[in-house]
């Protein structure tokens, strides 16, 4: 009886031993291998950085890169701000670059119409370059004849942005800030901006801008993407077919500003409420088209002051279609009258007539001498806050 006594407890201590020898030897593998797995999941949309080229001062303009895992591609660089490839699928699964641009900093530096480029502190036309505010009128450089155009002679589209990065499950940002001094450009105010780029997951590019002033002032940021969803630069946009969710458009005076009126762009070929081919009237006998040498018109949206759908635009060769998302008021459709031949593209060749088209989404052009249009003016103690959103997808 001492015996088995005796060894009940011994047979007992060895089990537990060997129980707990065989836990401590697996927690410690299990935790490993779940750090390890933790450590090689990738984020759903990848971020890089590298050198892009240097400015005449010395300061170095850097490229930053979001991808994400199904292949679509936005690079940008600090110069700017400006978007210079964008890829996006064809109805095959494709990826290719479908924004106009240069293969270099000193070609942007030399000629850029704006190619996708933040445009501030006033995207679009000012009259006369002048506008008056709380009693004091500033005038500001008249750059495009006899007006002011995309915040003067060297706006939001020509100076250095700082950059930090950001990723989340939601996707990887892309956060470009700028300090525009009171009076640059005319403009009053010391003026905080902050644009946020972030890609996401199922190929859609969101666009935060935000804004704060010290100073009353006028603000009117946009993105000056030019598309060509064909993926190849030397077709025309004629064959996209359009959507434009408004109901009106604002006719504009010989030098392209608003002439105030809200004008029904039903019965002519301003209507794009149903999606049609951009070319299809665009070479049709009406003044407005005459003044803009095709289209070069804000529109105005519908279901003013929410989120919503806008505009979309779809390529039949391909099956790409790019929708667009805001909440501002406006939207600016350019269907790329002044491409002439001229400019270089990358790999060889020229950007002719009508090869890319841009949806810059705004307020209306002129907004500040046009007492019934939607204000534009930021005070102390306000933030501007917008978003627009590209989507892509295919069908």
């Amino acid at each position: 009886m001492k015996k088995k006594g005796l060894f009940l407890p011994f047979a007992g201590i060895l089990f537990l031993f060997a129980a707990l020898l065989s836990s401590c030897g697996s927690n410690p593998e299990s935790a490993e291998s779940t750090a390890t797995e933790s450590e090689t999941v990738e984020p759903p949309v990848m971020i890089t950085s590298q050198a892009y080229g240097q400015l005449e001062d010395g300061r170095t303009v850097d490229q930053y890169q979001l991808k994400n895992a199904n292949g679509m591609a936005v690079e940008v660089i600090t110069y700017g701000g400006i978007i210079t490839s964008w890829t996006a699928p064809d109805r095959t699964g494709a990826y290719e670059n479908v924004v106009l641009g240069y293969d270099s900093l000193s070609q942007y530096l030399a000629n850029n119409p704006y190619f996708g480029a933040i445009i501030g502190r006033y995207g679009n036309r000012i009259a006369k370059g002048q506008f008056v505010l709380e009693g004091t009128t500033y005038e500001l450089a008249t750059n495009d004849g006899p007006n002011h155009l995309h915040g003067g002679l060297k706006g939001f589209d020509k100076v250095l942005w700082s950059a930090d990065t950001a990723t989340t499950a939601e996707g990887a940002s892309l956060i470009l800030r700028y300090e525009s001094a009171d009076m640059e450009e005319g403009y009053p105010g010391n003026l905080s901006v902050q644009v946020t780029y972030t890609l996401t997951p199922d190929d859609a590019l969101q666009v935060d801008y935000e804004a704060t002033t010290d100073k009353a002032t006028i603000v009117n940021l946009t993105q000056h993407s030019y598309f060509n969803l064909s993926g190849d630069f030397s077709q025309t946009i004629l064959d996209h077919e359009l959507m434009i969710a408004a109901d009106q458009y604002l006719p504009v005076d010989a030098t392209l500003i608003p002439t105030g009126e809200l004008a029904p762009v039903e019965g002519t070929p301003f209507d794009f409420r149903e999606a049609k081919a951009v070319g299809r009237d665009i070479g049709a006998d009406h003044p407005q088209l005459e003044l803009g040498k095709g289209y070069d018109h804000c529109w105005v949206l519908n279901e003013q002051g929410s989120m919503r759908r806008v505009a979309s635009a779809y390529h039949p060769g391909t099956g790409r279609q790019l929708e667009v998302f805001t909440d501002k008021p406006g939207i600016q459709f350019y269907s790329g009258n002044f491409l002439d031949g001229t400019l270089p593209m990358p790999g060889g060749g020229t950007y002719g007539h009508r090869t890319g088209f841009c949806l810059e989404t705004q307020h209306y052009p002129d907004s500040p001498n046009q007492k019934d249009f939607p204000s534009v003016v930021l005070r102390p103690g306000e933030t501007y806050e917008t978003r627009t959103t590209f989507k892509f997808s295919t069908k």
